[in-house]
């Protein structure tokens, strides 16, 4: 395998062993994570469908599917993760809104039958799978007409962190994330029909770097590529990343960079349904977006 390949390959063991540990701070630290995911259901509003049945894959603690079980009363939410510990927080919560079926199960093999899905819903889960075997997985269990919402994190994301351990060493410290262009390329591939990409950039600001790796660990973000290096990095090399990270520091902040790619797809309905996509282009998305935003 090509070093450019290399990180994009992950050991599925450490990411479930790290959302296992990060479950209990999950929610203090994932600020990036709830506003992508608040901006992934703003997109969901634009959307013409009454789903039956929704799949939040990669549910975490639970509050895309209590937002969906909010949006969509009368349907069945299935809240799936890999995390048991994250779906045992997410089942704490009480009230109606708390109705969704836990299931912990991979991803890349889900256990439900083909067609038998509306509306799957993913937040920043993409790239912590085979993106192929994810989405080919999305396309079998979702019904004709449904519909696929997700983000995911592009090649900018953690810029900053990658560039400062690259002064440090040679080895693999954060993971490589696909292009736009790929992920659109990855969406056709699985079979699905009328695909929108966009991109959006976010930046948290630190103070220091220690707060900053903290979040990274407090919200799943361990190195988990299989090509990493299994031991700890020692205090001599991490003092000298964190050197090279402070030529980064703007108006006594510390930026730490997320390219983030929304998407949205349906699964195309058979010729002889006769039934037309309900498709939004990107511009008229993001038209709409910004009238609902100033209101």
């Amino acid at each position: 395998m090509s070093d450019a390949l290399e990180g994009f390959v992950l050991d599925t063991r450490s990411v479930r062993r790290s959302f296992d540990r990060a479950a209990a701070a999950y929610d203090s630290a994932a600020v990036l994570h709830a506003q992508v995911r608040g901006e992934l259901l703003e997109r969901l509003q634009l959307m013409t469908i009454s789903p039956n049945v929704v799949l939040d894959a990669g549910a975490g603690t639970g509050h895309a599917s209590r937002a969906l079980k909010g949006r969509y009363p009368g349907a069945v939410v299935v809240a799936l993760d890999a995390s048991m510990q994250m779906l045992r927080l997410a089942g704490r919560q009480r009230g109606w809104l708390r109705r969704f079926s836990r299931v912990c199960a991979d991803a890349q093999c889900l256990p439900l039958a083909d067609g038998s899905v509306d509306l799957i819903v993913s937040n920043l889960l993409l790239h912590w799978c085979d993106p192929d075997a994810a989405l080919s997985e999305f396309r079998r269990v979702l019904a004709p007409h449904g519909l696929l919402c997700f983000s995911t994190f592009g090649p900018d994301t953690l810029l900053e962190l990658r560039r400062a351990w690259a002064q440090v060493d040679a080895a693999l410290h954060v993971h490589t994330f696909l292009d736009m262009h790929d992920v659109g390329d990855a969406v056709v591939r699985a079979g699905f029909a009328s695909p929108v990409l966009d991109v959006e950039r976010f930046t948290l600001r630190y103070g220091d770097l220690r707060k900053f790796t903290a979040d990274l660990r407090d919200t799943g973000g361990r190195n988990a590529a299989a090509a990493r290096h299994r031991g700890l990095s020692s205090p001599r090399k991490f003092a000298a990343m964190q050197a090279a990270y402070e030529k980064f520091r703007q108006d006594g902040r510390l930026p730490a960079t997320y390219e983030v790619v929304f998407a949205h797809a349906w699964a195309p309905v058979p010729r002889e349904r006769g039934l037309p996509q309900a498709e939004v282009s990107l511009e008229e998305m993001k038209r709409q977006l910004k009238l609902q935003r100033r209101r």
